[in-house]
């Protein structure tokens, strides 16, 4: 007992508004922006862009260098503007004939040819993006079974100075026989990498499950120029707290100017196209093990606004309350998950009033772990001494005078016996 947490309190949905006020703080960590951005000119220490004409490709000018103690050269490091250097290093070949013919580190013309060195960087505008998915099954020691592809395409105008920003996915799918005994059937699951064993391990993606699929829990994700991505989201990582923002476009929804359908497509929006029902306690969660999910408490917004007569309540934000605690053993606890909650916030819009929306998304983690009380030590051995510590000399200078006395005693009592007897 003294060695393991206490066993998690029982959330339910009437008191998770009390865990939240007794736990609940906010913290939020920026996202990482991976978006380049280029000046109107070259700084120094800024890579040198060039271009593949051939393949529409912009990459940098590369200046290889040695890595580790052996030396061997690295081709990915870029040249810096106005960093004059010199480098060496050391290539391996296994046939040195083949490699003089096929290998471009060898071929001089790999150094000059076929592209051009951009005098400026390029400040260019990116247009929407399209997206390449591909699908590939596969079962077991059989090998993969099929593999197909999706395209998200997009229609672009612009000049010569624009870009297109395009995004390539692949998916892996493991094909099960059910029904034995029947004819066979095929079904998908959706393989995914643990988030932990057992426990959720801090900055793991969350596991959620709709309708036995499992996946990674999402929230939405802005492009360059503020507006809501179509195809990309981020990735809920457990123990961070996050706050992102967008603006969603609704010139194609308010042309059905229904407001039940602006309300399915702003809940879609926010929430994605496959809504989460489950939330995995632990980071190994099994999809057919229903004890190792909880279902999440989803409040929806009233769908009536207060004072306008031509206005539809909309979910605006989305705040995904989460509370985990540890357990198990104080040298390993593990982290698992007591419940969720999806909330959402609304404001009434007005009908042909706007033509974008802007949403947000709120993270957060309330930690409710209860920590047992401190152990006790080892009990310790309490010596009792005498009072006076001189004690076991005294008794033996006691027990010394006794023994004399009784001598003496014994000595008399002999004299006094012989001489009765002489007379």
């Amino acid at each position: 007992k003294l060695n393991y947490f206490q066993q998690p309190q029982d959330i339910t949905e009437s008191d998770f508004l009390k865990f939240i006020e007794k736990y609940g703080r906010h913290s939020f960590l920026a996202p990482s922006q991976v978006e380049p951005s280029f000046s109107a000119f070259y700084r120094a220490g800024d890579p040198i862009l060039i271009y593949f004409d051939s393949s529409s490709v912009l990459s940098t000018l590369r200046q290889p260098v040695k890595m580790g103690a052996s030396g061997l050269c690295v081709d990915g490091n870029p040249a810096g503007f106005l960093d004059s250097k010199s480098t060496s290093c050391t290539r391996i070949f296994a046939n040195l004939s083949k490699s003089c013919i096929t290998d471009p580190a060898l071929d001089a013309t790999s150094y000059y040819r076929d592209f051009t060195v951009l005098k400026v960087p390029i400040n260019d505008t990116i247009v929407q993006s399209m997206k390449v998915i591909y699908e590939i099954e596969f079962s077991g020691t059989r090998g993969i079974q099929s593999v197909s592809v999706r395209f998200r395409v997009s229609n672009i105008s612009g000049n010569s100075g624009s870009s297109l920003q395009q995004h390539f996915t692949l998916r892996f799918w493991v094909s099960a026989l059910i029904l034995p005994g029947l004819l066979p059937s095929l079904t998908l699951s959706h393989t995914l990498p643990r988030s932990g064993n057992p426990g959720y391990i801090t900055g793991a993606p969350l596991l959620v499950a709709n309708s036995g699929a499992m996946q990674h829990m999402s929230i939405l994700r802005s492009e360059g120029d503020g507006s809501c991505s179509q195809f990309l989201r981020h990735t809920v990582q457990f123990g961070r707290n996050m706050r992102t923002g967008c603006k969603l476009s609704l010139s194609a929804v308010l042309e059905e100017s229904n407001c039940s359908y602006i309300q399915q497509k702003l809940y879609e929006a926010l929430q994605g196209t496959n809504r989460a029902e489950d939330l995995a306690i632990t980071g190994s969660a099994h999809s057919t093990q229903a004890e190792e999910w909880t279902t999440i408490l989803i409040q929806n917004c009233s769908v009536q606004a207060l004072n306008c007569t031509s206005c539809c309540m909309v979910p605006v934000t989305l705040e995904i309350q989460i509370l985990w605690t540890k357990v198990g053993l104080l040298s390993n606890p593990q982290a698992q998950i007591l419940d969720a909650r999806y909330f959402y916030q609304c404001h009434p819009l007005k009908f042909l009033s706007t033509s974008t929306v802007p949403l947000t998304t709120v993270i957060t983690f309330t930690d409710m772990t209860e920590w047992p009380e401190p152990p006790r030590s080892q009990p310790q051995m309490h010596w009792k001494l005498p009072f006076d510590i001189f004690f076991p000399f005294k008794m033996a200078v006691n027990l010394e005078r006794s023994y004399r006395g009784d001598l003496a005693g014994c000595f008399l009592l002999l004299l006094l016996m012989s001489s009765i007897l002489c007379f």
